[in-house]
């Protein structure tokens, strides 16, 4: 997969975060969930867009090392959507799915890009 279809990947993803967050019942908890899971499903989509702007191998591994974070912290906003009942489980399924492929990329491609470095 080229960098290029990765950007979209992670700008489709953040954006069906997005909407699958006007979806929620309106109360406190589904507010601060929201915020939190557009906020790292984002940071994906930007951190990798930053990383593919590396200075060096050892600044890429780094900033793939943020998306990996941010990318498991998406994957656990999920999960609560997903337990709590705050969107539909044919909503929440397909966006796990995405993201836990998205962590597997983001590994390889740490893995990989440390083995340059020996």
């Amino acid at each position: 997969m080229d960098k290029y279809e990765m950007q979209k990947r992670l700008m489709n993803l953040a954006i069906a975060v997005i909407r699958l967050t006007k979806g929620f019942p309106i109360s406190q908890e589904s507010k601060v969930i929201a915020y939190q899971i557009i906020k790292s499903a984002t940071s994906m989509a930007a951190n990798y867009r930053a990383a593919c702007r590396a200075k060096s191998a050892r600044d890429f591994i780094a900033k793939m090392g943020i998306v990996e974070e941010e990318a498991d912290e998406t994957e656990l906003w999920l999960e609560l959507v997903k337990a709590i009942n705050l969107a539909r489980e044919e909503e929440v399924g397909p966006l796990l799915k995405e993201v836990s492929e998205i962590i597997a990329i983001t590994v390889a491609s740490i893995k990989t890009s440390r083995k340059t470095l020996r």
